[in-house]
């Protein structure tokens, strides 16, 4: 993370949110218009109950993406879902200390109950036998079972029922006025201040918290500080996206950004824009009906990025990974016809005519003339082989050429390392090689070839000769002296 693309953002909206209110109607107060009356309004920004909404969506996504980066690279998603459920008995505590949503006395008595399911997790797992994940589960299920029972309580007493604890459950941006949104401002500036500051000691010991205590690092120090932010973090998203989903809100944009990069700055970072976008989306989809709640349709947006990233991320995505395996499995195939022509020509000797004939190729592929006379149009279409329609003779390009000599040098120089480097018996290397010889990367054919010349080899264990570089230079339809083998399969 740095801080100098950070902290300028969530200035603006700081202020943003201290703006003063001309008049203060809640997004859902507003009587039911069209929607596309109520997407202009809400683009417009004209209304300060949106401007409330849009800057708290922000502000929420930038947090959660935030800590929600260090949840996931920690493997702690399970423990984020945990605290978003034991927080709701401390809302409801918030709001029985004055009887009214005063946004610190519930901020105070959310964070105090999700610190005590915290500290429950932790007393189970030290006293007992249970797993981690069974003592989460059990703490998630207790205390959400006791807020439910609390906010049911609250909304059948006479000052209980309109007073919006509700909207904790599912959330509904149209809830937020000045005071939470300042509240998730300051909430927001602290954690990406303390992550900008503490960001090396925080990357160590996501990853290695071992080596990060052997340098005498506070680890428990910078793990118990972690959580405190994290339970800032969903406090005070609560009203916004609610306790059901804010777990959501911390995972979803960070795992769609974990597809995407190995680095964790470039990861915090786009799962802080993730979030700021399924914000935004939330609100402003929530905003198009009457009393729509915000929480789903962020979730929804969030989880669209994810299937996006899931889809098309260029390293992880099923997409992508399709794609390659078959770009592969076509160049194989490409391969395999090129070293095909290439086996034709070397039984011929390279003394007689270069052009290959249809049945010779398929004789060499085993498959029908149709499939090769296919195969042919496929190296045609890539500039490898030209086909001659007339005579049905198939002549190599200079790069099909290479290519063929290539794949050929790649497989005998494989094959004689496994004979003469690993000891194995000629007869057993050949399988190896047609997979190999594919996959061969030009550094490893560099130290076989050097090896291969201090032995002063220049065939494979069969006897055949390796082409060489020079070889493959050397235009297609000329001799070379690798091509002229003595009786004994041995090059002059």
């Amino acid at each position: 993370m740095r801080p100098r693309r950070a902290i300028p953002l969530l200035a603006a909206f700081i202020l943003l949110a201290c703006a003063d209110a001309a008049w203060a109607d809640r997004i859902g107060d507003l009587s039911q218009t069209d929607w596309r009356e109520q997407a202009k309004r809400f683009i417009t920004l004209r209304d300060p109950a949106v401007r409330y909404a849009l800057a708290g969506s922000v502000l929420l996504g930038m947090s959660c993406g935030l800590l929600g980066g260090f949840i996931v690279v920690r493997k702690m998603a399970l423990f984020g879902d945990m605290l978003s459920h034991a927080v709701l008995p401390g809302v409801a505590l918030g709001f029985l200390w004055n009887m009214s949503k005063d946004p610190v006395a519930i901020f105070v008595g959310a964070t105090l109950a999700g610190l005590l399911g915290a500290a429950a997790v932790t007393l189970l797992r030290r006293t007992t036998r249970l797993k981690e994940d069974t003592a989460l589960g059990i703490v998630l299920a207790l205390f959400f079972a006791v807020g439910i029972c609390m906010v049911t309580r609250i909304q059948s007493l006479p000052q209980g029922n309109k007073s919006g604890i509700d909207k904790f459950l599912f959330g509904q941006a149209a809830a937020l006025g000045a005071d939470d949104v300042r509240l998730m401002a300051i909430v927001t500036a602290l954690a990406v201040v303390l992550v900008c500051a503490f960001y090396k000691e925080l990357l160590l010991t996501s990853f290695d918290s071992a080596f990060a205590a052997s340098l005498r690092l506070p680890v428990a120090a910078l793990h118990y500080g972690l959580m405190l932010l994290l339970a800032f973090a969903v406090v005070v998203a609560l009203q916004a996206v609610g306790v059901v989903l804010v777990s959501a809100m911390l995972i979803t944009p960070a795992a769609a950004a974990y597809l995407l990069t190995d680095r964790l700055h470039r990861l915090l970072l786009y799962a802080m824009l993730f979030g700021v976008l399924a914000g935004v989306a939330g609100a402003f989809v929530s905003f198009l009906g009457n009393n729509l709640p915000t929480g789903p349709f962020m979730v929804l947006a969030a989880s669209t990025v994810f299937a996006l990233a899931f889809l098309f991320s260029p390293r992880h995505g099923v997409v992508m990974r399709w794609w390659r395996r078959r770009a592969q499995a076509q160049r194989i195939q490409r391969e395999n016809t090129l070293k095909a022509i290439y086996h034709v020509l070397e039984v011929r000797g390279f003394a007689h005519a270069h052009s290959v004939s249809l049945h010779e190729l398929a004789a060499r592929r085993q498959c029908a003339p149709d499939a090769a006379r296919d195969e042919v149009m496929v190296l045609a279409r890539h500039g490898l082989a030209r086909l001659q329609p007339s005579s049905g003779t198939i002549d190599l390009t200079q790069t099909g050429w290479q290519r063929a000599c290539e794949i050929v040098r790649n497989h005998r120089l494989w094959e004689w390392y496994l004979a003469h480097q690993v000891s194995i018996a000629p007869d057993h290397v050949h399988a190896d090689a047609e997979n190999i010889e594919h996959l061969l990367g030009e550094e490893m054919v560099c130290q076989i070839e050097h090896s291969l010349s201090g032995a002063g080899a220049t065939s494979d264990p069969h006897g055949r000769p390796i082409p060489s570089r020079a070889d493959m230079q050397r235009p297609f339809g000329t001799r070379a002296a690798a091509d002229v083998v003595d009786t004994k399969g041995r090059m002059p």
